[in-house]
């Protein structure tokens, strides 16, 4: 050993005092972590949010408006065509579609979806033997919907309705 290692004292067998609080440094790494924590929060939120909000959403209701309810004929189906906006997510879509009209004696109305309850298909009005006709498959319906002939498992799907001002307003 030399003279100046000889001369230190031996500090091996003496503890460090424990200390009472929080030292410097862990002070500093929880103010740390706790300031990127809510940055990160003040950040994620209205990314989540941005994200899920669509699927939250419910499905709302499109009114359209089909016109005077004056306009129809009594007892005379009327084919309708008109535009629907649908919103899907961000996604938005204007799409042509139509619907079937009879205006009822009573001065209430019967909305029917174009489309036959078999496949699908759209059918037609024959004003000569009063009856909607699907070519596809033979399916025969009568002016209130119901099925007389044919593969159709049901009568026509009945479109909901309101009338406002005397305008015919369908819901989808």
């Amino acid at each position: 050993m030399n003279k100046a290692e000889s001369s230190r004292p031996d500090l091996t067998h003496i503890s460090s005092p424990p200390q009472k609080g929080l030292s410097r440094r862990r002070f500093l790494e929880r103010i740390i972590f706790g300031v990127v924590g809510v940055v990160s929060a003040v950040l994620a939120i209205p990314i989540v949010g941005y994200t899920i909000s669509p699927a939250l959403k419910g499905a709302s209701a499109q009114k359209t408006d089909l016109g005077p309810l004056d306009s129809f004929p009594v007892m005379q189906p009327t084919r309708v065509d008109f535009s629907v906006v649908r919103q899907d997510g961000w996604i938005r879509q204007e799409t042509s579609s139509s619907a079937w009209v009879v205006r009822q004696a009573d001065g209430s109305a019967v909305i029917f979806n174009p489309h036959c309850t078999h496949l699908g298909c759209a059918y037609n009005w024959y004003a000569a033997d009063k009856l909607f006709r699907c070519p596809c498959h033979g399916g025969v319906f009568d002016i209130q919907g119901n099925v007389v002939s044919g593969p159709p498992p049901r009568p026509l799907d009945r479109l909901a309705y309101t009338i406002e001002g005397g305008r015919l307003i369908v819901t989808e």
